[in-house]
């Protein structure tokens, strides 16, 4: 089924909208929202070691309050970003029983701009949107889920036992999100390599984008895995040249497995951040970081865990409940 619920299109509106309240009765009181007030999330930093490459890539780990083997989400910040960005996601989703790691990446990240003259920063950081830097990230994430699978069976580590690394899912933002399309099953134009890693069984993408000079249906047809697409009607980034047209070109190239997009009125590219970034034009809605948050949250149960509630509220009338009536949602989910 494919349905903007905020479309008329006779006939086939009102079965969609028909077929989503029978899906949130079958919702029942799942509220992808609710969490214990009580616990704040810990969070441990440590860093995985890619011997192949010599490389050290810091982490930064949000346990949640199950001591019990938990579903893992790895987040992959943007540009000038570290492993403590986006912290609002990290402690929402250990508040809802995931282990989220959020990864740093060298060459990428805060020590591209850090000490470096104001006047400097932008031409620094539009170096460090390089393609060597692609393929770092690209080999971070491999890297890290190896690390994790060695610290699961080690009794001697903090995170020991902690773990289900059958229910992988990889999220990121802007470089982040290129990323995780990237290791989620786009295929890249690099030489016609693939860079998808099978443990990865769900995405969540925030600012996406299709590759210049390289067809959408070319490079996201083959994506196998659920995908859930977020942007803003103002997602523009001073570096990277991704346009509208290529952030929502993404959602109709994919094919075949559950899509998901979501965009939000009058957001702009921090959005999925926790602060405004610099050269914003207009103050934050405190709303969308709830619908962010809600959205992500009821797609890793419904994929990660494979609770029915969560995809019922999910595929209904659920996105609805929290979103503003000018936000644009959108799915299909066979």
């Amino acid at each position: 089924m494919r349905t903007g619920f905020g479309s008329n299109r006779g006939i086939l509106s009102v079965l969609c909208i028909w077929l989503g309240i029978a899906a949130q009765v079958s919702a029942g009181n799942y509220d992808p929202l609710a969490v214990d007030a009580a616990y704040k999330p810990t969070h441990l930093d440590f860093a995985a070691h890619d011997a192949s490459r010599n490389r050290q890539i810091p982490l930064r780990v949000y346990l949640p309050a199950i001591q019990t083997p938990a579903p893992v989400i790895l987040f992959s910040h943007g540009l000038g970003g570290s492993r403590a960005g986006s912290a609002f996601l990290g402690e929402h989703w250990a508040r809802r029983g995931y282990v989220a790691v959020f990864v740093q990446h060298p060459g990428s990240d805060d020590s591209v701009w850090r000490g470096t003259p104001t006047a400097d920063r932008m031409a620094d950081m539009r170096k460090a949107a390089s393609l060597d830097n692609f393929l770092l990230r690209v080999k971070d994430i491999p890297a890290v889920l190896d690390q994790l699978a060695v610290w699961q069976t080690d009794k001697a580590h903090s995170l020991s036992g902690r773990m289900d690394l059958n229910k992988v899912g990889m999220s990121g933002h802007s470089f982040g999100a290129v990323t995780t399309q990237a290791v989620s099953g786009e295929a890249v134009p690099v030489g016609g390599k693939r860079f998808t890693d099978p443990r990865i069984k769900a995405a969540v993408i925030f600012s996406p984008s299709s590759p210049r000079g390289f067809s959408p249906k070319t490079a996201f047809a083959s994506v196998s895995v659920p995908w859930m697409l977020m942007t803003g009607t103002k997602d523009l980034a001073p570096i990277g040249n991704a346009d509208m047209k290529s952030r929502l070109s993404v959602y109709p190239a994919l094919k075949g497995a559950p899509k998901y997009e979501l965009v939000l009125n009058n957001a702009e590219h921090s959005v999925f951040t926790d602060r405004p970034l610099p050269g914003d034009q207009a103050p934050r809605n405190p709303n969308h970081h709830q619908v962010i948050l809600a959205l992500s949250t009821t797609f890793w149960d419904a994929y990660l865990r494979g609770d029915s509630s969560a995809k019922a509220w999910l595929n209904g009338t659920g996105p609805r409940s929290v979103m503003a009536p000018e936000d644009h949602w959108q799915f299909s989910a066979p």
